[in-house]
């Protein structure tokens, strides 16, 4: 079967210019990446969705790859995030999309969701399961859980210059590490694990699993060195600064106390998966009215659509063609 074209152009909306990458006719699916990902880390969904019958719309989110990096730390609130997946689809004549999440792009499905039911036919979240809004911030949860003397990355985020400069210090070192060293096996240690964790001057990449010997056969050298040339071009401040918004996303919705997902959903995940083995999909099943199951692809870790492309493929369009093609 001959390939759809990709069409990549820029798309001015909501103050900012958003590379998008578009392929396919029919209902939309708008996939939304995650950290330290691109549109890129859905290259494996764009000709399989759009083969299937639909119009697949996949942007590079503010602050990464070839969109705009605004500087102000506020400017990658909530708000900000799901303002920019809404002006996409009018910009591009779309009523609706299923919205697909992934990692940090989950997060922002699940609030485009409640935010915006309006725009929202179906959602998958994939890798961080949809939770209801809780009683105190990610943050402030976070901060009681690990207080003053344990590390954990996303509190590590919040102050503004370690992170940034660490991760920028050697690219090519963090996104091999990121890529290829995060699924947990039975027994280890992570980055997700909240013992053994204690402040030891070390910061975020140091406690990653070493770069392999080998990279594992899910991704290619060629693929790789596409991660490394964007993040040295951008650096991770934009992908770092959606973190430091996650106190003021919770200041910003206690409209969304108790609201649940009203559209079908779906959720993927790997079985090997840190975020997954940490934080298990049925603990918000409560908060989703018309939940369709939960896909756990074994032999996966994080990086899933990318790890095992047929399994996550297969789940999609299954979802896809009982929900988008006739809003069932």
């Amino acid at each position: 079967m001959p390939e759809v074209p990709v069409h990549e152009h820029m798309i001015d909306t909501n103050d900012v210019a958003l590379r998008v990458f578009e392929a396919g006719t029919g209902p939309a699916v708008l996939l939304a990446h995650g950290f330290p990902e691109l549109a890129y880390s859905w290259r494996h969904q764009i000709q399989p969705l759009a083969a299937a019958g639909y119009r697949v719309i996949v942007p590079d989110q503010r602050g990464y790859g070839g969109s705009s990096r605004p500087d102000e730390i506020t400017d990658y609130d909530i708000t900000h995030l799901t303002d920019d997946l809404a002006g996409l689809l009018d910009a591009l004549g779309e009523k609706d999309a299923v919205i697909v999440g992934h990692d940090w792009g989950s997060f922002v499905a699940s609030h485009f969701a409640q935010l915006k039911p309006e725009y929202t036919r179906a959602l998958v979240n994939m890798s961080v399961p949809h939770m209801q809004r809780g009683p105190v911030s990610v943050v402030e949860g976070l901060k009681m859980v690990f207080g003053d003397d344990n590390f954990f990355y996303i509190l590590y985020f919040q102050e503004v210059g370690p992170a940034d400069e660490e991760l920028a210090r050697d690219p090519r070192r963090t996104m091999t590490r990121l890529l290829c060293g995060t699924s947990m096996k039975e027994g280890d240690k992570s980055m997700m694990d909240p013992t053994g964790m204690k402040k030891d001057g070390r910061g975020f990449v140091d406690r990653l699993p070493p770069e392999p010997a080998e990279l594992p056969g899910w991704i290619t050298q060629a693929e790789v060195d596409h991660y490394v040339d964007e993040f040295t071009h951008t650096g991770f401040t934009g992908g770092i600064n959606w973190y430091r918004n996650f106190h003021r996303n919770w200041e910003l919705t206690p409209q969304l106390d108790g609201v649940k997902v009203e559209v079908p959903s779906l959720f993927i995940g790997g079985k090997q998966d840190p975020v997954v083995v940490m934080s298990p999909p049925g603990a918000g099943h409560h908060a989703l009215s018309d939940h369709r199951g939960d896909v756990l692809v074994d032999n996966a870790g994080h990086w899933v659509q990318q790890e095992k492309p047929d399994e996550v493929n297969a789940a999609l369009i299954g979802f896809l063609n009982n929900v988008a093609a006739t809003g069932a």
